[in-house]
C-alpha cells in the first residue's frame, strides 16, 4: 500500500504572507535598546554586617578584640568595605581606638559613620557594623531581540552587557558607581608634581660611563 502523504491546501505565497506577521512581532519583542546608552546599567546594592562587642571601664572586654578580629577574619575583610561602630550613645573612645586598631591590622581606617541597625545596642556593648557593596548588571547576558529583524533601530538587546558587567566586577569601591569618588584631603596635586619633576630631573642611568668589570677571579 502505497504510504499517504499530506499536503497543504494553502497556495505558497498565502502561507508566506501569513508567515510574515508572525516574524515582525517576532522582530519587535524582547529588550528595546533605541539609543547608544545601554538600558542595562550597575545595580549597586548594600548588605551591613553587625557584631556586638562587650565594653568593660570604657575600654573592649578581655578577649572582645580577638573574637573582634576573628570575625573579620571569617568577613574577609578588606579595600572597599567600611567599618564604623555604634553605641546608642557616646562611643567610649578607648573602645573606639581598640577597634579602630583592629580593623588598621585590615589596612582599612575607622569610618565616623555607621548605618542604622534594627535592633538596639544593649547597653554595656558596642556595635561593629561592616557596610559591604555589590555591583551587578541584571539581565546580562540578554539575547531576547533578534537583531536579524530589526524595524526600529534598536540597538542589540546584549549591547552594553560585557562592558557594563565587567566595570561591576572589577570597580573596587562599588558605591562609587553611585556617588562618584570625593576629593581624597590625603591626596595633595602639590606632592604628586613634585615626583614627577623629581623623575623629570634625575639624569638617565645611560648617561654616566660605562663602570669597569674585571673578568679575572677575585685570587
Amino acid at each position: 500500500m502505497a504510504a499517504m502523504t499530506k499536503r497543504s491546501i494553502l497556495p505558497a505565497t498565502l502561507r508566506a504572507a501569513l508567515a510574515a506577521p508572525a516574524l515582525l512581532l517576532g522582530g519587535c519583542m524582547g529588550t528595546q535598546n533605541p539609543g547608544m546608552t545601554s538600558v542595562h546599567q550597575p545595580v549597586v546594592s548594600r548588605q551591613d554586617y553587625a557584631l556586638d562587642v562587650a565594653t568593660a571601664g570604657g575600654r573592649l572586654a578581655p578577649s572582645e578584640a580577638r573574637r573582634l578580629s576573628d570575625w573579620m577574619n571569617t568577613m574577609h575583610l578588606g579595600f572597599g568595605d567600611r567599618v564604623g561602630v555604634d553605641a546608642g550613645g557616646p562611643i567610649p573612645v578607648a573602645a573606639r581606638d581598640e577597634v579602630a586598631a583592629v580593623v588598621a591590622s585590615y589596612g582599612l581606617l575607622l569610618s565616623d559613620d555607621h548605618p542604622v541597625t534594627a535592633a538596639p545596642v544593649t547597653p554595656g556593648t558596642v556595635r561593629v557594623v561592616v557596610s559591604r557593596m555589590h555591583a551587578r548588571v541584571p539581565g546580562c547576558p540578554d539575547w531576547s531581540r533578534d537583531a536579524s529583524h530589526e524595524f526600529d533601530a534598536n540597538t542589540s538587546s546584549n549591547f552594553g552587557c560585557a562592558v557594563n558587567t565587567n566595570l561591576a566586577a572589577m570597580v573596587a569601591r562599588p558605591g562609587d558607581l553611585v556617588r562618584g569618588v570625593d576629593h581624597d584631603p590625603i591626596s595633595d596635586p602639590v606632592l604628586t608634581a613634585k615626583a614627577i619633576d623629581a623623575y623629570r630631573k634625575k639624569p638617565a642611568t645611560g648617561a654616566g660611563a660605562l663602570e669597569q668589570v674585571s673578568a679575572k677571579g677575585g685570587r
